[in-house]
């Protein structure tokens, strides 16, 4: 019998033929789910986060006292409802202190010739949009025409404010693809090791980010080893969380990132939109969500250092690291616990203990 015949059965069926097409197409199916589940997350959480942002208890005030002030501030609360949150503040100072404290999203000074708005477009350009398109109308019932001072200007290389946010994108793309790397390249790895390769990474993420955003397109112009220092808190928890989770989760670990940290993190971290123009859920989860403390946090110190926010931020990012670690040490514990529960290696047969004898011996001569 010939060795083709052998691989053969009658029919001319291969005796060793490999799955059929039906398992297959499964098999490509169960795949696909994971780049169809990022499909719809990406989709439900940008566009719920972004297709349609308005007020929602955005907060803005008139300055001034008297009837006249109080009576347009009121008027303003009536007819916008949810929309603003309107208060009243007695002078122009006061105003500024509470802009550059991040408490408000624009101040309007009422006059009947030359009405001024003040806002902060360093806290963001959006929502400081949003509030000069609410007292332009303001203005316009006066026949008046509106001037906008801004008490908190972004830097020149910055103009829109949001480049920050893609400095954000940035790091976070350098830092879970990294994890991808790091499972599957390392996967012989002991846990700590990995989570050593990730803290190197992590620096080397951080340090593209902070050169990009600094010397290459100068979207941070000081304080540039601040900035650097958040970017690396930031980058670590991500990769320690990302190491962690790769241990129990294995090929679904790329979809966890996804969600946690683009999904939920880019949608929620205030970079193109605050809270005050997105409904309740992302302004919840921009009080603690790691995106967030990055941002807030830079622009806390590259343009609000008076500002209280700055080491909330911070803390909230060793926070996550600290997750971090917490997921590092129990995923440690179970792969200890994988190695004591797998059966021992074969003992080498004769043969093989033979072969390492004569290999010994070629050695030795």
């Amino acid at each position: 019998m010939t060795a083709s015949s052998a691989a053969a059965v009658p029919g001319g069926t291969p005796a060793h033929a490999g799955p059929g097409p039906g398992r297959t197409v499964g098999h490509v199916a169960l795949h696909l789910l994971t780049p169809l589940l990022m499909c719809l997350g990406m989709g439900l959480t940008y566009l719920g986060a972004f297709h349609a942002p308005e007020p929602n208890g955005m907060k803005v005030a008139v300055v001034g006292t008297g009837a006249r002030v109080q009576v347009l501030a009121q008027t303003l609360k009536d007819e916008a409802g949810d929309a603003l949150d309107v208060t009243t503040v007695p002078t122009r100072d006061a105003a500024v202190d509470r802009l550059t404290d991040r408490d408000l999203a624009g101040a309007y000074v009422p006059s009947a010739e030359h009405p001024r708005l003040l806002v902060a477009r360093g806290n963001s350009d959006t929502t400081a949009t949003a509030a000069e398109s609410v007292f332009r109308a303001v203005a316009a019932r006066e026949h008046a025409v509106l001037t906008v001072t801004d008490v908190a200007p972004t830097t020149q290389g910055d103009p829109t404010g949001q480049g920050l946010f893609f400095v954000l994108v940035t790091i976070s793309i350098g830092s879970y693809a990294s994890v991808a790397a790091i499972g599957t390249a390392g996967a012989a790895l002991r846990l700590w090791t990995r989570a050593a390769v990730g803290l190197v990474t992590s620096l080397v993420v951080s340090a593209i980010g902070i050169a990009l955003a600094g010397p290459v397109f100068h979207i941070v112009d000081h304080d540039r080893a601040g900035v650097w220092g958040m970017a690396w808190l930031y980058s670590a928890g991500i990769i320690a969380i990302g190491v962690g989770l790769h241990t129990f989760l294995k090929r679904w670990t790329t979809l966890a990132m996804m969600t946690l940290f683009v999904m939920l993190n880019f949608t929620t971290s205030g970079g193109i939109f605050r809270p005050e123009l997105q409904d309740g859920f992302f302004g919840a989860l921009h009080a603690f969500w790691n995106g967030a403390g990055f941002v807030e946090g830079v622009r806390d110190l590259l343009y609000f250092p008076s500002g209280g926010e700055l080491g909330g931020r911070v803390a909230s990012l060793v926070v996550w690291l600290g997750v971090g670690v917490l997921a590092l040490a129990a995923a440690d514990r179970a792969e200890r616990r994988a190695r004591r529960a797998a059966p021992p290696a074969p003992l080498p047969t004769a043969g093989e203990r033979r072969a390492e004898e004569e290999v010994g011996e070629a050695v030795a001569a």
